[in-house]
């Protein structure tokens, strides 16, 4: 598959997203934010060191300072490679040395820091030791929007994604379910992701029959049959940006139920995607959908959430759950993705990603809800 490879980032953009980042940090009480290699780090400076092990690597993000990307010497070229190392200030550490005392001439020593997510223990550890008087929060609870608006270059990385997973989803439809096994069926959804242009597949759920209305089914050893509903969950990275769609298909044609549960839950899912608008609280996208799915006499057996945030992870904030009270914000994306699970018997789900958009909801997916029948 051959398509156009999107914008690059700029050393400017990254430098516009530190300084939204440190002021947010600042604005919430904090000293500054501690950033390890993951997702966040990707996002702030466009690193990405190609070992993760023991060593520590640190980017150090406050109001009153440059930020600093603190990595042990071998890391020194291929950080400075990075497309955002013209936004920061690179410092090194060298075997011998104590890694924690050097992050600690760069840091406040009664600071209060926002941490990522995914930072070793270890280097938390350590990072205490050496600032006994310092203290720390997880950045999901400390700004846990701070990736969610996404950017121009962001949206178009994302309807990429969106638009490779579509074509996936229509080879799919070709292939044979009835006799195959799920994980055979998941194995052909992974294969077509990768041909349409994904660098990682994340996610490839099958959930055929009874398995359909287990939502955390993923694809086993259960053999298809004519007659089956089939729950297809898919997605994963291209070109660092998440896919994450979800359809149902049936083995044959459906019966007269199946077709009614199938139209509940696309209805639900629209009437979820035009409540979307700037200033709406997040719960309010899954009580759209959820009212939709009681009014069909499924209430109680609805999704647990409507959905969840799509970046530079399949699963982040925001969430569209009951008690999510956080507005949305234009340029914010996320998955709508309401389902009606009917256990020991079948499941129907169907979701696409959605930016929230000046004038409402916008679908990075273009892939059709109705129920498709597959052989």
């Amino acid at each position: 598959m051959t398509d156009s490879l999107p914008a690059p980032f700029t050393a400017q953009d990254y430098a516009g997203r530190m300084h939204r980042a440190a002021r947010q940090a600042a604005v919430g009480g904090l000293s500054g934010l501690l950033v390890t290699p993951g997702p966040d780090m990707l996002w702030m400076c466009g690193y990405r060191p190609r070992v993760v092990g023991e060593r520590l690597t640190l980017l150090v993000v406050t109001a009153d300072s440059e930020p600093y990307l603190l990595v042990p010497t071998p890391e020194r070229a291929d950080a400075a490679a990075a497309p955002g190392a013209g936004a920061v200030r690179i410092t090194e550490w060298q075997d011998g040395q104590d890694p924690y005392a050097a992050a600690a001439g760069l840091l406040r020593a009664h600071g209060r820091y926002g941490v990522s997510d995914g930072t070793p223990a270890v280097h938390l550890l350590g990072l205490q030791a050496a600032l006994p008087l310092s203290s720390y929060l997880p950045l999901s609870t400390a700004l846990p929007l701070l990736r969610a608006v996404k950017d121009e270059r962001e949206l178009a990385r994302l309807a990429a994604a969106g638009a490779a997973a579509d074509a996936a989803y229509g080879d799919l439809l070709r292939v044979r379910f009835a006799g195959r096994r799920e994980r055979e069926v998941a194995a052909d959804l992974a294969r077509l992701l990768r041909e349409h242009g994904h660098d990682r597949v994340d996610l490839t759920v099958v959930g055929s029959g009874p398995h359909g209305a287990d939502p955390h089914h993923t694809a086993g050893d259960r053999r298809i049959e004519d007659g089956d509903t089939v729950v297809l969950g898919f997605g994963g990275l291209k070109d660092d940006y998440a896919s994450h769609t979800v359809r149902t298909v049936h083995v044959g044609e459906p019966t007269a139920e199946e077709r009614a549960v199938h139209e509940a839950v696309r209805a639900a899912r629209r009437a979820a995607f035009e409540a979307v608008k700037p200033g709406v609280a997040c719960q309010e996208i899954d009580r759209a959908a959820r009212a939709v799915i009681t009014d069909a006499g499924y209430g109680a057996y609805g999704t647990r959430r409507t959905g969840h945030g799509v970046g530079l992870t399949a699963h982040e904030p925001p969430y569209l759950a009951e008690g999510e009270q956080s507005p949305l914000a234009a340029g914010m994306c996320f998955a709508v993705q309401p389902g009606i699970l009917l256990p020991g018997r079948f499941g129907v789900r169907v979701g696409d990603v959605v930016v929230c958009a000046e004038d409402g909801g916008r679908r990075l997916s273009t892939a059709p809800h109705e129920p498709a029948v597959v052989t």
